[in-house]
């Protein structure tokens, strides 16, 4: 008797589930993605061309509506969360213009018509295929040796180099410590942002300044990087900030940024300057509009396969590929990965949230896309800065060996090592949205501060009183 009630128990649940499913239905206007379930935190849907298919997140995972990926359950925002519309705006009248490759030229401005031409008119054959390994978010105990094991010593680059990858930084939960170690092992740091909020986009200046340039300042305080070597950065959640983040970047001498987003193109676009309009739909809808002269973009091509199973996705934590086997999740990227190497060799940009790495078929899948990769003889592993030094002048594949911006040499103003026993600093904190003070902990080779660094007091003195000057970036 028992056993029959639990079958038609299990039958109720699975019934109500359909129930559910049948009734959800993809938000309009808002394009593919990843969406909350109303009924739990524990499941969401992914919407490809209108259709949503129903994922559980993993175990011990729950889905969070702003990141829009699974995550820990005490990081995690439940949804649906209301999303704010985008302020009516009025239409510029210094809109960038179309590519004119008669005036765009390299080293200081990049562009083709549609953004698949390789710099310097090089064959694909004589192209080095980089890949761009890049990480978001805080650096700390839950991701740190997931990512030494991406970079171990087993692992290198035809010319005898170890693999490096790009770090985007926000700072809540981030251990100062271990970026600096990042750094030290010749890994690029660069910021994303201090708070991560949501409706970055639509905010003025100042606040993108007090963002990003309050971010780059806790670098430079607490994992003692050099602010000269701190040159990229990339908006949350891929919202950028219209003209108004490109004109801070431009103000306070960034090179490049990497939050433009592309919807899945048969052929994957190069990174360009932001002199012309850019050439491929902006997908946020968010995108600058006026030239920025020598502003580089490093676009984040959508990652897909031909029969769109796992969906596309911009980072590749939001492709669902969790309830694949680690061989699947290889031939996948494999697939994937061959739309670059087989064609244009655009910069393969393998972007990753922490999340992918709780999960150990993703982890080990990755580990064999890894050791495949690194076989091929034409396949560089660079930072995003290391990929523009090439893109800006451009050496055929025999030219590398010897080619200077990859060698392993050390650079003289890398940070030094990390402390064997750093500061573990115990700091309060209010969040703007609390009215309540909480706890936030905090590892450093430099002294604590007196509060948690936050917007406007990136010293953590305590103080509101950061002011930042363009003029002494």
């Amino acid at each position: 008797m028992i056993v029959i009630d639990e079958n038609i128990n299990c039958q109720k649940a699975k019934k109500e589930d359909e129930k559910k499913d049948e009734e959800f239905t993809c938000p309009e206007g808002q394009g593919n993605g990843n969406f909350a379930d109303p009924a739990t935190c524990r499941r969401f849907y992914q919407c490809v061309d209108g259709y949503p298919y129903l994922n559980r997140c993993p175990s011990g995972l729950h889905f969070d509506d702003i990141s829009k990926f699974c995550t820990f359950k005490n990081e995690a925002r439940c949804g649906p969360i209301p999303t704010t519309p985008a302020p009516v705006t009025e239409t510029p009248t210094d809109l960038a213009e179309r590519c004119d490759t008669s005036t765009c030229q390299l080293p200081y401005c990049f562009c083709s018509r549609d953004g698949t031409i390789i710099p310097g008119g090089l064959a694909p054959e004589d192209t080095p295929q980089m890949i761009l390994l890049t990480f978001d978010g805080a650096v700390n105990h839950n991701n740190f040796d997931h990512y030494q094991k991406i970079f171990n010593n087993d692992r290198l680059n035809p010319n005898n180099c170890p693999l490096k990858g790009t770090f985007f930084i926000s700072h809540e939960y981030c251990n100062y410590n271990m970026v600096q170690s990042l750094a030290h092992d010749g890994h690029e740091i660069a910021t994303e942002t201090i708070s991560l909020q949501k409706g970055l986009e639509d905010k003025g200046y100042e606040e993108w300044v007090g963002e990003m340039i309050g971010m780059r300042e806790i670098l430079r305080r607490f994992s003692n990087i050099s602010i000269n070597e701190i040159s990229g950065m990339r908006a949350p959640y891929l919202k950028p900030g219209r003209n108004t983040q490109y004109k801070v970047i431009e103000d306070f001498g960034y090179i490049y940024d990497s939050s433009i987003g592309i919807s899945p193109l048969k052929t994957p676009i190069w990174p360009y300057t932001l002199d012309h309009k850019i050439p491929h739909e902006c997908k946020a809808g968010t995108c600058p509009t006026k030239s920025f002269p020598g502003v580089w973009e490093i676009p984040l091509n959508a990652h897909y396969v031909e029969t769109y199973e796992g969906g596309h996705c911009p980072y590749l934590d939001q492709c669902v590929l969790h309830n694949h086997d680690p061989e699947e999740v290889f031939e996948w990227l494999q697939e994937d990965f061959n739309r670059y190497y087989l064609q244009n060799r655009a910069p393969y940009m393998m972007p990753f949230h922490t999340n992918w790495f709780q999960i150990k078929e993703l982890e080990r899948g990755l580990a064999k896309f890894l050791d495949w990769t690194i076989t091929l003889p034409d396949v560089y592993f660079v930072t995003a800065t290391q990929a523009l030094r090439w893109i800006t002048d451009p050496k055929p594949l025999k030219a590398l060996n010897n080619y200077e911006p990859w060698s392993c040499k050390k650079v003289e103003n890398d940070p030094g090592p990390p402390c064997n026993n750093a500061n573990k600093c115990a700091l309060e904190f209010k969040p703007s949205d609390a009215n309540f003070t909480a706890t936030r902990y905090m590892e450093t080779c430099v002294e604590c501060p007196n509060k948690y660094p936050w917007l406007g007091d990136a010293k953590g003195s305590g103080i509101i009183n950061d002011n930042y000057d363009p003029e002494k970036k």
